[in-house]
């Protein structure tokens, strides 16, 4: 999935600073960009004795976001999560001096494995599908079943008010990225679709899930995660710049996001017709079968929350199609298919829409939400 380069960093600083600072790598290096990464741009680095790593680092130039781009706290969460049962590669630095290749980074084992971009995993056997899913579930499972104080993250995030943070933040990201002009048109990016009710909708406290307080990823789906090359088991987890200490609803529900898309179009982006009501795709669990996995590991029941967490999802969702809109605008997007998936804000808006006035109607435990 790596291919060539670019956003080009200086190499020669780099090697330096990796004969300083990182034993495990021998110099000289090569360098491969990989497709993936629509955030934080992201290389292959082959050493001279063709051992592979990955280095993660901040988009070049001015950045839309003063939030997003943590790539210091990705470093963070993985190296506390080394020894825990929650599969990470291994970190072996973090560099914060932007002089060395003109933004923080750090560099991280590569994992030799198998990565899938659609989460109804084509072209592996049925038993296997189900036994990805399930472990993908299970996974997630077991990083919110963590004490954050047990592997020093007490300070990491506050355990309480996550939901009210989210909502602030991502109120004020699609404030900003709204106003982000193209640099050739000069067109705005634009308002999410009904933002102001959708925010009014969430900020009710007597809707919103009560706190919990542990570590979650973030951005938890199926393209995050590696697994073994053979066996239908997850090697590690990937991409953890929105991590924090929250509500594991937030996980949860956009892990399951592929059935609450496709319950509304079967021809979008991110839905697809194996996921699809009525559709049987062999060794594919349904939603409840998912659910009912992640309660049975996890240790609590997040059924009767699902509904406005789902939907909060999909609002998230639709900023962070905006943010990537906004990069794109100002070509700072990582991903060479950063315009279409910015295109899906809309989407996303519409879907959002439709759940929060099914909740409003009393529907929060519906079954397809």
């Amino acid at each position: 999935m790596a291919g060539p380069v670019r956003q080009p960093i200086d190499s020669p600083s780099l090697e330096r600073y990796i004969e300083k600072n990182v034993p495990a790598i021998n110099t000289p290096i090569s360098l491969k960009q990989f497709g993936f990464g629509q955030s934080n741009p992201t290389y292959q680095l082959t050493d001279s004795k063709n051992a592979k790593f990955v280095l993660r680092k901040k988009p070049p130039g001015k950045l839309v976001s003063k939030t997003a781009h943590k790539v210091e706290r990705e470093y963070r969460i993985i190296h506390a999560l080394q020894n825990t049962d929650v599969p990470v590669p291994r970190v072996y630095c973090l560099c914060e001096d932007d002089d060395v290749i003109g933004s923080k980074f750090y560099i991280m084992e590569f994992l030799d494995g198998r990565i899938f971009i659609e989460p109804h995993f084509k072209d592996v056997s049925a038993d296997d599908r189900r036994e990805m899913w399930h472990d993908a579930i299970r996974t997630l499972a077991k990083l919110h079943r963590l004490n954050p104080k047990s592997i020093g993250l007490e300070s990491y995030g506050k355990p309480s008010g996550f939901y009210d943070r989210q909502i602030k933040t991502f109120t004020a990201l699609g404030e900003a990225q709204g106003q982000v002009r193209d640099v050739e048109t000069g067109r705005e990016v634009g308002e999410v679709p009904g933002m102001k009710e959708l925010v009014g909708f969430f900020t009710d406290k007597k809707a919103q899930p009560k706190d919990r307080g542990v570590p979650i990823h973030g951005d938890y789906k199926i393209d995050n995660l590696v697994y073994h090359k053979t066996e239908p088991r997850v090697i590690g987890i990937l991409d953890w710049e929105m991590s924090t200490i929250g509500h594991p609803l937030s996980d949860l529900s956009n892990l399951v996001v592929p059935w609450t898309y496709t319950a509304f179009s079967t021809t979008r982006r991110n839905s697809h017709p194996a996921f699809a009501p009525g559709i049987t795709t062999p060794g594919l669990p349904t939603r409840d079968q998912a659910i009912a996995w992640y309660a049975e590991t996890a240790g609590w029941d997040p059924s009767p929350e699902l509904a406005w967490g789902a939907a909060f999802a999909m609002f998230r969702d639709s900023i962070i199609f905006q943010g990537i809109a906004s990069r794109y605008a100002v070509r700072q997007a990582s991903s060479v298919e950063a315009k279409k998936v910015g295109e899906e804000m809309v989407p996303a808006a519409e879907i959002c829409q439709e759940l929060v006035k099914r909740a409003k109607e009393g529907g929060r435990s519906k079954p397809n939400l």
